[in-house]
């Protein structure tokens, strides 16, 4: 019996009290600590929110929104600017978004599938273009962008976020892309399946986290980028969300900076982006396996 008992599994034993090695509490404590750094600014936008200015600028610090109020929410959605340039901000990514990475998904393919002269030019070009600064372009893009009597619209800043995008786009989905096997597309051909209906069937599924990773890399940089919507559109009532805040950073000769709209306002912007990765977080995890049961 006492033999039986020593070669019992580890596994089938009674539990006894884990061990917690320091190392791992450790590792563990200093996680919680960057993460709680991390949050901390998202936490204090959204707690400022709901403050007034004058009780912002008393000079203590309030980390509970005691009092709170929606008076600078209702303040930044009633003004008359901020729809339009949300909807502004909406119509420019997703046109970024869909045309990115239909773009970007055919050029991945093309340089990881075939085989092709000016190939390898190609690749290379796509690391040069990353490396120019953008500020050296504004003087271009905008004569560009003017002559074919575009600024001031969503086609035309489309235009210029969607050839910024793109080179590093086609970069990501080419590492996807070349780390899906061919043969699985060839075992599918085996079967039966034409390669259309193999790379629809079994290829692309599995491309899916790739694609939803780069489309997130597409949707921040169109939603949040300032520069060259400063440079383009200058009319007033085409203004993405961006440029449409720094009216509320800047201060006027009568009255000083409303903190607690700029935080309100600031909060909003970040709510679509919320909305995006939660909506997009799902299809990353199913895409991974959707494509790997044949049927």
């Amino acid at each position: 019996m006492s033999t039986i008992a020593a070669a019992r599994p580890a596994a089938l034993r009674p539990p006894g009290r884990r061990r917690v090695r320091p190392g791992r509490l450790l590792a563990s404590g200093v996680g919680v600590l960057v993460a709680l750094a991390w949050a901390f600014p998202v936490y204090w936008m959204v707690d400022s929110s709901f403050m007034s200015s004058v009780r912002l600028q008393d000079g203590r610090v309030h980390l509970l929104p005691v009092n709170a109020s929606w008076d600078n929410y209702a303040s930044v959605w009633a003004s008359g600017s901020f729809l339009p340039a949300l909807r502004m901000s909406l119509a420019v990514t997703f046109l970024t978004l869909l045309v990115t990475l239909v773009f970007a998904f055919l050029a991945a393919l093309a340089i990881s599938r075939f085989r092709f002269r000016g190939r390898r030019g190609f690749i290379l070009a796509v690391l040069l273009i990353q490396m120019l600064p953008a500020e050296g372009l504004f003087i271009a893009q905008y004569r560009l962008v003017g002559s074919l009597h575009l600024l001031n619209t969503v086609l035309g800043v489309s235009i210029l976020y969607i050839a910024a995008v793109v080179p590093f786009t086609v970069w990501m989905l080419r590492g996807f892309v070349a780390g899906v096997p061919i043969e699985l597309e060839e075992a599918a051909m085996v079967d039966g399946l034409s390669r259309t209906q193999a790379f629809v069937r079994i290829t692309f599924p599995l491309l899916a986290p790739g694609l939803v990773a780069s489309g997130v890399y597409a949707f921040l940089q169109a939603w949040n980028e300032f520069t060259v919507a400063l440079v383009v559109l200058q009319s007033d009532a085409s203004k993405t969300l961006p440029i449409w805040l720094r009216s509320f950073v800047q201060a006027s000769a009568s009255r000083d900076t409303d903190w607690g709209q700029v935080m309100a306002a600031s909060s909003l912007i970040a709510v679509p982006v919320i909305v995006f990765f939660l909506f997009v977080q799902g299809r990353m995890t199913s895409g991974l396996v959707s494509g790997a049961v044949k049927g």
